[in-house]
């Protein structure tokens, strides 16, 4: 039963995701993310955008505005929702291959969906990224590869006493 709601859950995150871009990519907004939260009588939509520059709260309500119209019109939550749009924030979230790329030199944390040297979860610094492939350095200077679909997670990490990039 699990099972079922899970891939319902990401069949309408993937509607919701597609009927964003169609909003973002009119606007000249990069949608970073879509996050569809069911729970019962009031699911959650979460949409996150960025552009150069930084996101600005009329960004936020633009795309509120004109995305609560499509999914009122297309219909894909089968419950009531909230709809919030919201910048990624300074610990972004990395999705795409294009977020790694962008990201190159930045220290990043990863969690994988298995072990990897004994670990899941990794605050590493993001030496390269090729074809599907990140080099990962940690601060005592051990480098491994991990491909992007061993990774369950990944976030910009904004390093406040030290260094944020190399």
């Amino acid at each position: 039963m699990k099972n079922d709601k899970d891939a319902r859950g990401k069949k309408i995150n993937k509607i919701i995701e597609e009927l964003a871009l169609t909003v973002t990519d009119n606007m000249g907004i990069e949608l970073v993310g879509v996050d569809y939260f069911p729970a019962g009588k009031r699911s959650r939509v979460v949409v996150y955008i960025d552009k150069p520059g930084g996101v600005f709260i009329e960004d936020c309500e633009e795309v509120n505005k004109s995305l609560g119209k499509i999914l009122d019109h297309e219909d894909p939550i089968p419950s009531s929702y909230i709809l919030e749009v919201s910048s990624p924030g300074i610990e972004r979230p990395l999705k795409k291959p294009d977020d790694f790329r962008r990201f190159k030199g930045n220290y990043i944390k990863v969690k994988t969906y298995n072990k990897i040297n004994g670990r899941r979860n990794f605050t590493v610094f993001l030496k390269e990224f090729s074809g599907d492939s990140l080099c990962l350095e940690t601060d005592e200077g051990e480098q491994f590869n991990i491909s992007l679909h061993e990774i369950a997670k990944a976030n910009l990490w904004f390093r406040q006493n030290g260094r944020e990039k190399r």
